[in-house]
């Protein structure tokens, strides 16, 4: 694209200097991805849809950062053991709101009404009693899939007798008795059910096997039969490109657009780009919608073993997945795993990536990113990927051919001139990632990198 108008061409320049910019990153994340054309502006994903059935643990799925029930799995727990009305499951899903909270937040506390029904989608929660002489006692962990609380779906109100507080940032769903009671109203086949439990009935087998629910007078019931469920999401993932833009704003003094071999338009342009790519790769790793962080699936997320990132720790990365191609890390977590290579008497290889001499372990590439966030307290994350649509990994997407196209994918759109002689241009780009199955990404979370 010419940056050329008939309103710029005569305007003259009074410098020469070549602007310059600070924090230009490798982007190895934008260098690495394979970009796939999305040419009406969205891209669809169709998975499968697979869980297991009867393993007392509820499953859930994931759409960026906004986390859901699979409604079928609300079975799992006690008091829904056999109830089979899928309609009204789908609802009881969609009224669970999904909260995060911190490590050593306090989820419930021992005391409060017991009014909600919690489930535990991503993290771990120690399940804390008061002891005798005032001391803390801990009953038990609980972790992904685990639940507590389902005796608000059956009994009146009552105060919860243990205290749950988070051990590491968690993400919960959680029903409100209001929300059940107004569902309780509509569905008739709800109400019987939880009067049935309420007076100690046995619960009907539902399609999946024999019903099991700890009844109000004590009876434990035949265990539901396990089993793994795999289906097609209905509804498949649609990603949408976003969208990055800014302002070019250069004042007619500083343009030449026929004297320089590179006019000062163009050189401040480059470094807008620079800037605008920048930010893109922060949006591929940290937006709450697409980004890589929150876009991987909650089987695919993993804690440290002891704190910092350990082999160990990389080693149950890998195995998680076929093909991995690359690590990605912030540089201060690249140091703190060497550090613990160090102390083990491990010398971990390097090795050439485009011309870069970076570490290797298992003969994966440890590419730093310095937009992958570090807390206040010294944490962050490690991501590995693999990439490309034959290997059903991940995946960039773009369009490209767009009005005023400047590189692929985005373009540059003249604005005109206003009073004060500064010339206009809107930069854009069009831009998202996708990951085609859930192990195509992994990721390490609260990897501690030292003070």
């Amino acid at each position: 694209m010419s940056l050329g108008t008939a309103a710029a061409r005569n305007l003259a320049t009074t410098t020469k200097s070549t602007p310059q910019m600070q924090g230009i990153s490798p982007r190895w994340l934008l260098r690495k991805l394979p970009w796939v054309q999305a040419s009406a502006g969205t891209y669809r994903v169709n998975r499968r849809l697979s869980y297991a059935v009867g393993d007392g643990r509820v499953t859930f799925t994931n759409t960026g950062a906004d986390v859901r029930v699979i409604p079928r799995e609300l079975c799992e727990l006690p008091t829904l053991r056999g109830f089979d009305d899928e309609e009204v499951l789908g609802a009881l899903a969609d009224r669970f709101e999904q909260r995060e909270f911190a490590a050593g937040d306090v989820i419930v506390e021992a005391g409060r009404p017991a009014d909600q029904v919690v489930l535990i989608a991503h993290g771990k929660v120690h399940k804390i009693a008061q002891g005798h002489y005032g001391d803390d006692a801990v009953l038990g962990t609980l972790a992904d899939g685990d639940h507590f609380g389902d005796r608000v779906l059956a009994q009146d109100s009552a105060e919860w007798d243990f205290t749950v507080r988070a051990v590491t940032p968690c993400i919960v769903l959680v029903l409100r008795r209001q929300a059940l009671e107004e569902l309780d109203g509509r569905s008739e086949s709800l109400r019987t059910h939880l009067e049935r439990i309420r007076s100690g009935e046995e619960a009907p087998q539902n399609k999946y096997g024999e019903a099991s629910i700890e009844l109000a007078s004590g009876h434990v019931g035949e265990p539901l039969l396990a089993g793994t469920f795999v289906d097609y999401e209905v509804r498949p993932r649609e990603y949408e490109l976003s969208v990055a833009q800014t302002v070019l704003r250069v004042h007619s003094r500083v343009a030449d657009l026929y004297n320089q071999p590179m006019n000062q338009v163009e050189q401040q342009l480059k470094l807008t780009i620079e800037a605008l790519r920048e930010r893109q790769e922060h949006e591929l790793v940290n937006n709450r919608d697409f980004g890589l962080l929150h876009n991987a699936d909650l089987k695919q997320r993993i804690h440290t073993r002891s704190g910092p990132p350990t082999p160990d720790d990389l080693d149950e990365l890998l195995s998680r997945r076929r093909k991995s191609e690359f690590f990605l890390a912030h540089p201060e977590t690249i140091a703190a795993f060497g550090r613990e290579c160090n102390r083990r008497g491990i010398y971990p290889q390097s090795a050439d990536v485009d011309g870069h001499l970076v570490t290797v372990w298992r003969g994966v590439p440890i590419l730093p990113c310095d937009k992958i966030p570090v807390t206040r307290s010294r944490t962050s994350s490690i991501l590995v990927l693999r990439t490309g649509e034959q290997n059903q990994g991940v995946v960039g997407l773009h369009q490209t051919g767009i009005p005023d196209e400047y590189e692929p994918g985005l373009n540059v759109r003249f604005m005109g001139i206003n009073d004060q002689a500064v010339i206009s241009y809107l930069v854009s780009t069009y831009y998202s990632a996708a990951v085609l199955v859930p192990d195509a990404l992994g990721v390490l979370e609260n990897v501690e990198i030292g003070h």
